[in-house]
């Protein structure tokens, strides 16, 4: 039987489903029903405050994941069953319970398949109330708090009644999606991923400046890595030019005199137009062809084939904000203003830059005037040909509250102007967010569909790798569902590069690398890229399947990190080891295995929404075959395969369709690929003769394995593709 009412508090105990989840429920919490099955809790306290944290009672014991900001920046996931060991700064929470069943422990089926025994899924998600922003933590009693705080002395409250958001379900990833989708309609203020227009860049391979050169990037060296690629037979179609080409000054650096440490986060914009290594009527050593950005764009698109050029720059303009004593910057009224961090996140890891930003402060451009700075600034970059932006350095926002209404208040009014100044002046919702895994940004993305979905790349961390890989995908959950989540640049010549790259190819994202000119791996690359310079993208966030949701894949030492997605026609998994290489940050040393013993099945149930997409296909059972053409003597059984030396080889296969006579006497299999080269499918007979185009062409079939493959040619098109039986 399922229990469809919504929360509610009943002598004391927060109750979900008939399950007690919570014990010991102070007086002062409320409870407020949002439909059926979902609600929000509140609380309220005799004093008004700027900040408040509020107990909601004792946390029963279930598995639990929750994802939390470990610094300012970013989110990463953690594992346990107790309420101490939910951290603060938490943003998601998951719990799976247990209905009581009758025949639980008599099916041992239903240990095999999540899908088929009686677990079900509560959800918390803190929310936007106002001016105030929420947040759950654990208390080492096992109580689960949740904090509210507006950023703002000046903006309190003595009551949040629609702090922490309560649903539950059978399936995680339909509790996920329908939970944003309720907030979405009820509170507003941001969209679903399925309501934003995508960017177009998403589709195709790029290339980004920032591991390449650092802040060195110069003309010429774009160029020298643009032919590179060429010369490689695998050309980049959007450019990413990340930091190191704005008009910036460091006044906390004096010329000839060594670099005080982290004041280069202090640097401040002067001027909306490029610097002197984009401009060769102004510097003796910028490249001479470069005569200024416009000229620049057209020309490594026109000579290399860009179909997009993004540039980078920083929320506030840059990582110091803006100068207020420049002439170009006096028109925004900039003032400096003093950074002041949430006690939440330096009761995590601090962070360098913005220790730095909260000593020196930011020059910070006036709300009132930051939709006109943006607009100034993006009509200029795409006068000169630029595509979309990279915004950086978001969650710097949320420090600048007071006396603008607060965090919330200002991260609206500033993600409001970013987003309207982009639909103004690029053609397509060409944005890319970064550093932006607050809950003041995430609640407050209308239209901005693709943000990082994790810390940087770092290609000189070893033990990072792993940790890379693991948070996007955990981070995923609640993201994929506001954004498409972007599992940054990597490198193609690097130790790590193959498990990176179809981490990518299964992630649903961008594919873009930051390799230095010259230092590529095409094997790789080429795995991943079709010659035309498009990509297999999947169609969703990559995420873990549901037997890994509750599991440690980096520090228990046995388990493995599955993700799966879907393609037009199929599912696809992706299977990485990402134990005994690093250590979550905040874990203790004892946390570390000893010994890691790594084992993990692979199913075809793994794949969520199978059915969705497999359409005459239906979802294969762990030990079964497929009918799908049979006569009074024999069986065909087809499964088209895709592009086989392709990471995500289905995301090649865009349609599929049977047909057969009246009388049974032939079938023909038609399917709508993409790409070129060895395309394969499973056939349990060899066919008459294949087709491609309309032209008849030569394959191979293997008796023993009953692999069919076909060598399409060209360099990425749509094809019509026939085997006749």
């Amino acid at each position: 039987m399922t229990i469809t009412a919504a929360p509610s508090v009943v002598d004391g105990c927060l109750i979900v489903r008939g399950k007690v989840v919570l014990t010991e429920v102070p007086g002062n919490i409320s409870v407020s029903p949002i439909g059926a099955a979902s609600a929000f809790l509140g609380a309220t306290s005799p004093v008004s405050r700027s900040r408040h944290v509020f107990t909601l009672g004792t946390l029963q014991e279930y598995k639990l994941l929750c994802l939390f900001r470990v610094k300012i920046w970013w989110m990463i996931p953690r594992v346990g069953k107790r309420g101490c060991e939910i951290p603060v700064e938490t943003q998601f929470l998951v719990l799976e319970a247990r209905e009581e069943c009758a025949l639980d422990g008599d099916d041992d089926e239903s240990s095999e398949d999540p899908t088929a025994d009686n677990s079900f899924y509560i959800l918390f998600l803190p929310f936007l109330d106002g001016q105030f922003r929420a947040t759950l933590q654990g208390t080492p009693a096992n109580e689960l708090q949740f904090c509210i705080e507006s950023g703002d002395a000046c903006v309190q409250t003595s009551q949040s009644l629609e702090a922490v958001f309560v649903n539950s379900g059978d399936n995680p990833y339909e509790l996920i999606k329908d939970s944003i989708k309720v907030l979405e309609k009820y509170k507003g203020g941001f969209s679903h991923v399925e309501n934003k227009k995508t960017p177009v860049h998403l589709d195709w391979f790029g290339w980004c400046t920032w591991d390449a050169f650092y802040t060195q990037v110069s003309p010429q060296g774009i160029k020298e890595g643009l032919q590179s690629f060429s010369q490689g037979g695998c050309s980049p179609k959007f450019l990413i030019i990340d930091d190191g080409w704005q008009e910036t000054v460091n006044e906390f650096h004096k010329q000839g005199q060594p670099l005080i440490e982290a004041t280069q986060f202090a640097t401040r914009l002067t001027d909306i137009k490029e610097n002197n290594k984009f401009r060769s009527s102004t510097s003796s050593t910028s490249d001479s062809s470069c005569n200024n950005l416009n000229d620049f764009v057209d020309s490594i698109k026109d000579n290399f084939g860009l179909k997009y050029v993004y540039m980078w720059h920083a929320l506030a303009g840059y990582w110091g904000g803006v100068l207020p004593s420049s002439e170009a910057m006096k028109k925004y009224n900039p003032k400096l203003a003093c950074p002041i961090q949430s006690p939440g996140v330096t009761g995590n890891l601090r962070d360098i830059a913005m220790d730095s930003l909260e000593k020196y402060g930011v020059g910070l451009i006036d709300p009132e005037k930051i939709y006109d700075f943006y607009n100034d600034y993006h009509s200029y970059l795409a006068s000169c040909g630029v595509d979309g932006v990279k915004v950086d350095v978001q969650n710097l926002i949320e420090t600048l509250g007071s006396g603008y209404g607060g965090r919330v208040s200002l991260t609206k009014k500033y993600q409001e102007a970013l987003e309207q100044s982009i639909t103004s002046n690029f053609k397509d919702n060409n944005l890319i967010c970064c550093m932006s895994h607050n809950s003041d940004s995430i609640y407050s993305s209308k239209k901005s569909a693709a943000a990082r979905a994790s810390e940087d790349f770092m290609p000189r961390e070893p033990t990072f790798q792993t940790l890379h890989i693991a948070s996007v995908a955990f981070n995923s959950l609640l993201l994929g569902e506001i954004v498409v989540p972007d599992w940054d640049m990597f490198h193609s010549k690097h130790e790590t590069a193959d498990f990176h790259g179809a981490a990518r190819a299964i992630g649903g994202c961008a594919v873009y690398v930051s390799d230095k000119p010259g230092n590529h791996d095409f094997e790789i690359l080429k795995k991943l890229v079709l010659p035309n310079g498009s990509i297999l993208r999947a169609r969703y966030a990559g995420r873990p399947t549901r037997d890994c949701l509750f599991e440690d894949p980096v520090m228990d030492g046995r388990s493995l990190l599955k993700i799966w997605n879907l393609n037009k026609v199929s599912g696809v998994i992706g299977v990485f080891n990402c134990q005994g290489a690093g250590s979550w940050p905040l874990k203790p040393e004892e946390a570390k295995p000893t010994h890691i013993s790594i084992s993990g099945k692979v199913k075809p149930m793994d794949v969520e929404f199978l059915q969705e997409v497999a359409g005459m296909l239906s979802k294969l059972p762990l030990k079964g075959k497929l009918e799908v053409f049979g006569g009074d003597d024999k069986v065909l059984e087809f499964a088209p395969i895709g592009l086989l030396d392709m990471y995500n080889s289905g995301g090649a296969v865009e349609a599929l369709e049977f047909s057969s006579m009246d009388d049974v006497s032939e079938c023909i299999t038609r399917i709508k690929g993409r790409g070129c080269g060895r395309f394969g499918a499973y056939s349990s007979m060899r066919p008459k003769r294949c087709m491609v185009d309309m032209k008849e062409e030569e394959f191979s079939f293997n008796e023993k394995d009953k692999l069919l493959t076909i060598v399409l040619e060209g360099e990425g098109n749509l094809r019509d593709i026939e085997f006749v039986y």
